[in-house]
């Protein structure tokens, strides 16, 4: 079983994130969980969603405290205590910055990988919605699953210019990250 838990903020698309990955398991002929934990719900404030992803039915029904992945999709919330903790070693992380990854790396003290997902997003949805950028380099850096379950995914939710101009973007995002490059990761949480 794989554990990748989400963080960002109201408003981001961080629930909706973790409720695509899930579908894209079950795309796929796996089987898929996703649940959020949030105080307040406004936005702006501080959300965690979680997925678990599984060849098996998933019995599991607690938070994700030790996540083989880490997805933060604002990256000030490198900033708030307890966001990096749990993760395995040799595990994961993608944050949504146009900051180079040796630079967040260096200062954060664990290794990561910067996408400028909401600036993709931006200019390819004409909105800052990180999550389906963050997904698409996720899927590819780890080929957990194939992005294409990711557009699956999508057209459940969404028709027309707003699954097309999502699917240019899955294309974009999965395009500047290194196909496998997590891959052992995937292999070494699921064994």
């Amino acid at each position: 079983m794989i554990e990748v838990r989400i963080h960002g903020r109201g408003g981001q698309g961080n629930v909706v994130a973790a409720y695509l990955l899930a579908t894209a398991a079950f795309e796929e002929g796996r089987y898929g969980q996703a649940f959020p934990a949030f105080g307040a719900e406004r936005r702006g404030a501080p959300v965690t969603a979680f997925v678990r992803i599984a060849d098996a039915p998933i019995r599991r029904r607690c938070e994700v405290r030790q996540p083989a992945f880490l997805i933060i999709q604002d990256e000030a919330l490198l900033h708030v205590s307890g966001v990096l903790d749990g993760l395995l070693p040799g595990g994961g992380i993608l944050v949504n910055s146009g900051r180079p990854s040796d630079q967040l790396s260096a200062e954060h003290g664990h290794d990561m990988l910067g996408l400028p997902a909401s600036a993709l997003a931006t200019e390819i949805l004409g909105r800052p919605m990180p999550n389906t950028a963050l997904l698409a380099a996720f899927l590819t850096l780890s080929g957990l699953l194939p992005c294409e379950a990711l557009v699956k995914a999508l057209a459940e939710r969404f028709r027309g210019k707003i699954l097309e101009k999502n699917t240019a973007l899955i294309e974009r995002a999965s395009s500047m990250v290194t196909p496998g490059l997590w891959q052992e990761v995937s292999h070494a949480a699921s064994a």
